[in-house]
């Protein structure tokens, strides 16, 4: 289809994708290679819809700007810091031997050791959305082999940085000046350009934009949050590419400048749909721009290269993770889950293609064999399934503990109701991750040292980001009758294993709470009330036990008639007349277990002990 509007074009794109994503999904491939068969079907190698996918891939790009500005987000320099054995260890290891393999076979090959080398560092990448969902659908993320295969992929996604820095270096060796969009800078000027523009990011990420953000917080709106967000993404990118560097570093360098912030998950949460869209975009492009000839005119080399690749990696992989000391299956599921190319393959093959580093011929068979990779993984996971069932008995694993950075509570609001609940939480040995919406708040809390996160709980990405899906508990402390009913609901429609414990006002917001699936309710006034009239009791002349005692009895017999009372909740006339039922008959009970003393008989009381005194 020759020069479709731009509307069109877009209503073809997400036609493909709506039609093709799900079929792959109902397959058991997966959303990423879902994406890629759609593309190649309306690609100009396939029912040619689309002529001209390269323009579509100035936008999709972008997805991958904002994917590596949430990964410089994810990795915080404490969790990176605990973790650097495992990434450092299993990561640079696969890493260096991928690379070393690939390289080596290039070169015998026949192939320059300069392309060589950058096929051998592209090719050693693995795809991070398809190895980590195939770990999820299947259970295993948080598990020993799932904490191996993602700190592996942490490792390469950290190592896109230096590889976009390497490229250029590999296609020109020796030459004394580098063009940028700003005109022609020795190397040497070149260099210190970058410099600067990482430090100015660094710097911008601290000084300006923690206040812009706290200041865009106390707005509420958050929609101009979304907006400086993805401000923030592209203003960066451009600095970055103006100084002659890749967007995606500078990204990446302004998610890592926020990844201590308050305001990460907010961001994370904010950013997470534009990825998807982008990303999926991203993906249907690089499947229409697959070229088809390569494999129509050598199909059994580009499957064989396919085989090798995956073969190669998978066998690496299950290496390096029996020397980590994962045995058996685990070993085996870490080489399944990282033995395809990845997504920044598509990337670094087109700037290496541009720059003369790998040629075009070799880009084209070496995108369309990472395209097939990714899209076989499922089918690899299936067939690993199945063999690991056949040959192997997986041992039993005792019940894991959570991981460090991992909470074992999230709490949802840190006023006056959940700090107490925090702090005990901590105090025993646990480790909580909060969100709270005040920014004033945030700020209090932080001058005391106290490490808060900015966000609304109700939304459930932002849950999700904060550690829902591995906590045990969710507190809901928030100061907000309604919005606790819609944390409460969502939380237990996406979170099912999750405890979910909360804050009522009232009566009436108990029988909600309980309504949205709240497992456990404690009203926020009801026991500092009860601790005051046990007080008061003793004010008036009751002894401090059997005040003790009234307070026990009330709390029962209330929470008894709490209970009953919910078959008549929401008939109005009919909880009324039983609330003053049951209120009468509560006083009563309360005069027989407690042997009630009339008034007169204690004030009596009262004036003989001021008469004796």
């Amino acid at each position: 289809m020759e020069h479709a509007s731009p509307l069109l074009s877009a209503f073809i794109y997400l036609a493909a994708a709506l039609l093709a994503v799900p079929m792959a999904k109902r397959l058991g491939l997966g959303a990423v290679p879902g994406y890629i068969i759609a593309g190649a079907v309306i690609g100009p190698f396939g029912f040619k819809f689309l002529n001209q996918p390269g323009e579509t891939m100035h936008v999709a790009e972008f997805g991958v700007v904002i994917m590596l500005f949430l990964i410089g987000l994810e990795i915080q320099p404490a969790v990176l810091w605990r973790m650097r054995r495992t990434v450092m260890g299993l990561g640079g290891a696969q890493m260096a031997l991928t690379a070393f393999a690939i390289t080596a076979i290039a070169m015998l090959l026949g192939l320059d050791w300069r392309t060589g080398l950058a096929c051998g560092l592209i090719l050693a990448l693995s795809s991070t959305a398809v190895a980590m969902a195939g770990l999820r659908e299947r259970g295993q993320g948080g598990t020993p082999p799932g904490r191996a295969a993602f700190a592996v992929l942490l490792f390469q996604d950290l190592a896109v940085i230096p590889l976009l820095a390497l490229l250029p270096l590999l296609a020109a060796p020796g030459a004394e000046t580098v063009q940028t969009p700003l005109g022609h800078y020795p190397i040497w000027a070149q260099t210190m350009l970058t410099l600067g523009a990482v430090g100015l990011v660094i710097v911008l990420g601290r000084v300006v934009v923690r206040p812009l953000f706290r200041f865009i917080a106390e707005t509420g709106l958050r929609e101009i949050f979304t907006v400086a967000a993805l401000a923030i993404v592209a203003g960066v990118a451009v600095l970055m590419q103006s100084v002659g560097m890749s967007p995606a570093l500078g990204a990446f360098i302004a998610g890592v400048a926020l990844a201590d912030s308050e305001f990460r998950h907010e961001l994370e949460s904010d950013i997470e749909p534009f990825r998807g869209i982008l990303l999926g975009l991203f993906f249907i492009s690089i499947g229409a721009g697959i070229n088809f000839h390569v494999l129509y005119d050598a199909p059994f080399i580009v499957l064989g290269l396919v085989v090798g690749l995956m073969a190669l990696k998978a066998a690496i992989g299950v290496a390096i993770a029996r020397v980590s000391s994962l045995k058996g299956p685990d070993a085996i599921l870490v080489g399944l889950a990282i033995a395809q190319g990845g997504e920044f393959a598509f990337v670094l093959l087109g700037i290496g293609s541009t720059l003369g580093v790998v040629r075009t011929q070799i880009a084209d068979l070496l995108i369309a064999v990472v395209a097939l990779s990714m899209a076989a993984t499922p089918l690899l996971f299936l067939l690993g399934e199945r063999v690991i069932a056949r040959f192997a008995t997986p041992p039993k694993r005792a019940r894991e503990e959570i991981e460090h950075d991992r909470p074992h509570a999230v709490v949802a609001g840190f006023g006056r109701f959940g700090q107490v609940v925090g702090r005990m939480l901590t105090g025993n040995g646990f480790r909580i991750s909060v969100l709270e919406n005040s920014a004033s708040q945030i700020d209090t809390l932080r001058a005391f040292g106290v490490k808060v996160n900015y966000g609304d709980a109700s939304r459930i990405e932002l849950l999700r980001a904060a550690g829902a899906e591995t906590a045990r508990v969710l507190v809901i402390a928030i100061d907000d009758r309604e919005k606790a009913l819609e944390i409460a609901e969502e939380a237990r429609k996406h979170f099912p294993r999750l405890r979910i414990m909360a804050r009522a006002f009232d009566r009436l917001h108990v029988y909600e709470l309980r309504r949205r699936g709240a497992d456990e309710i404690e009203r926020e006034m009801f026991e500092g009330s009860l601790r005051m009239g046990v007080k008061t009791l003793v004010a008036l002349g009751l002894d401090a036990a059997n005040a003790e005692r009234a307070g026990r009895i009330f709390r029962r017999h209330d929470e008894a008639q709490l209970n009953e009372m919910a078959q008549f909740y929401g008939d109005d006339e009919a909880y009324r007349l039983a609330s003053r039922e049951r209120s009468a008959m509560l006083n009563e009970v309360m005069r027989r277990d407690l042997g009630f003393v009339p008034a007169e008989q204690l004030e009596a009381a009262w004036a003989l002990e001021d008469w004796s005194g």
